[in-house]
Order: C-alpha cells, then structure tokens, then sequence
C-alpha cells in the first residue's frame, strides 16, 4: 500500500522551519563570535583644530579634544576651525620640538603635507597649514585624515604654536570599547571653546589695562588664548616721541610692519630709531619681544600684523607737530 502523502507532510515542514530559523540565527553568532574576537568595525573620529570668536579677534591655541582614544584600524580626521593657521605634525623617532626656531613659513617641510595617509608611528607627519579661510597667505587645507593600524600612544604638534599647542591620539587594541562617544567629545568641545573666549576676554581686557599711547600691546596671549589684535588700534602721539610694541603673549609671534609687506617677515627693515614713512619691520616678533619705533615726521602711519592682519590685526598711530 503506498504511504499517506501526510506521513511526510510534517517532517518537511519541520524541516523548512529548522531552516529558516537558522538562517537568522547563524548570522547573528556569526556576528557576535566576530564581535567577541575583536573585529569591530573602523571608525572615523573628527578633532577640532583650533577655535575662534566671531570677529576672529580670538583665537584659540588648542586640539579639541586634546585627547582622542580610539582602536587600531581606525582614522582621525583634523577639520580647521579657525582663520588662525595651524599643522597637525607628528615628529619622527627621536625628533624633538626646537621651541628656539619659530615656525618658517618657506620651509616645505612645515607648510605643506608630508607623509602619506596611514601613519607608521615613526616619520614624520604633516597636515601642511590648516585654515577654515582662503586668503591667510598660505595654501591651506581644511581637512587631515589619517589612519592608525598600529597601538600606541601618538603625540603631535602645532608647528606654529609649538608646546602650547599639542595633543594625543591614543590607539588601543581593535575591539576595544571606546571610553567616548564622537557626541560626547563634541559636546566637551563645545565647553572648551567658550572657556578660550571667556580667557580671551580677560587677556583682552589685561592688555587694554598695560596700553597707553606710548605702549601698544602687539598680540597677547595666555598659552590657549590669543588676542589678535593691537592694542590701543590707535593712538596719538607728537613728532619725536616714541611708541614700543610688546608682544605680551606666551605662545604666538607677531611682526609690526609700516609700509609695504616684506617677502621675508622674518627680517626686520629700517631704522627704527628715526622713522619718517615708507617701509619699517620688526621682523618675527616672537613672545616678549619688544619693538621701539621713534616718529620724526607728522602724519598718519598704519601698519599691521604680517601674520595675521586678513583676520583685523592692523593699527595707525597718528603723529602730530
């Protein structure tokens, strides 16, 4: 007698549920085997390079966040975010910071990238200058991306800004929880940015406190802070008499330039001690420089920042008989 087609009706179909259900599961496992032996996927973190206030009057000297952990395999991208021109630089094995030698801005080494875009923890490494403006003199970018397959505790540096600008990429083993959340490091950065602008302030009103019109503060400073502006912009003073620009800060240089701008800012031009118009220069005036200008002719005479006068670094000092 041949068998009852429902004999077998039952297994079949409880052999297509069987499979069904695993074919859900078994990716899952899959997926959480993969998970629990350290294949997470990679990911992309944003840092903040520098900051600044609406007017670009201040500006800040810092990587937001300083500190950024994250797992090998994964990339950091550097996006400006600020006039100010800063690098993203990591030194080579046994390289050091020479805080003697101010930032050169000739030098290919330090304007433009170096380096590929996966770092190998031991050469060096650059973004090139970084600026989220397009007329800071250099050819700028707004953006850095670099990828870390390898662990390790990674330092890297402002070259403008030297040891007052730094931070840390910190690489653990793939897989690892990561500490922060992308929001969260946000949302710390955000905190960090008013705190520059409220110290911005303060150092802001410091100078206008050292100023008369025989002193102008050129530029000051608190290490994350920068006034990027001359102060008092104007002042009046008698032909004979004598002005001195001191740049008050800790960590950025500035030039005090009449006339024409120089091809080299670094190289003072002129005689300061009898200016009468035309072309004068401090040079690189770097933190607790001072530059004394006696004006023996009546007039208006402006002059600016080299460095930063297209984000409002500029002054006049009008001399009467």
């Amino acid at each position: 007698m041949a068998p009852h087609p429902a004999i077998h009706a039952k297994p079949r179909l409880l052999r297509l549920l069987i499979a069904a259900v695993m074919a859900l599961v078994l990716p899952l496992a899959v997926s959480g085997a993969a998970q629990a032996n350290g294949s997470k996927p990679s990911r992309t973190w944003t840092v903040q390079v520098g900051s600044e206030s609406e007017d670009q009057a201040i500006q800040g000297m810092a990587f937001l966040p300083e500190h950024i952990y994250i797992n090998a395999g994964d990339k950091v991208a550097w996006k400006a975010n600020s006039a100010e021109i800063h690098t993203v630089t990591f030194l080579a094995a046994g390289q050091s910071l020479d805080s003697t030698q101010p930032f050169n801005p000739t030098d290919p080494q330090e304007i433009s990238k170096q380096g590929g875009n996966v770092y190998d923890g031991q050469t060096y490494f650059s973004s090139g200058v970084m600026s989220s403006v397009s007329n800071s003199g250099f050819k700028e970018s707004g953006k850095y991306t670099l990828k870390f397959p390898a662990t390790g505790e990674f330092m890297y540096y402002c070259l403008v800004h030297g040891m007052a600008m730094k931070g840390m990429v910190h690489v653990r083993e793939a897989g690892t929880d990561y500490p922060y959340t992308q929001s969260q490091y946000d949302r710390h950065a955000k905190k960090q940015e008013k705190s520059i602008l409220r110290d911005g302030h303060k150092s802001w009103d410091a100078a206008r406190d050292q100023a008369n019109n025989h002193t102008v503060i050129a530029g000051t400073d608190n290490g994350t802070s920068m006034v990027m502006r001359f102060v008092h912009q104007e002042i009046k003073i008698k032909v004979g008499e004598s002005v001195t620009f001191f740049n008050s800060g800790m960590g950025a240089p500035h030039t005090v330039t009449f006339g024409k701008e120089p091809a080299n800012i670094f190289a003072p031009i002129g005689d300061p001690g009898h200016f009468t118009g035309g072309d004068l220069s401090s040079g690189l005036m770097p933190p607790g420089a001072h530059f004394t200008v006696t004006f023996h002719s009546a007039g208006e005479f402006k002059y600016i920042c080299a460095l930063h006068d297209f984000m409002g670094m500029v002054g006049t000092v009008e001399v009467r008989e």
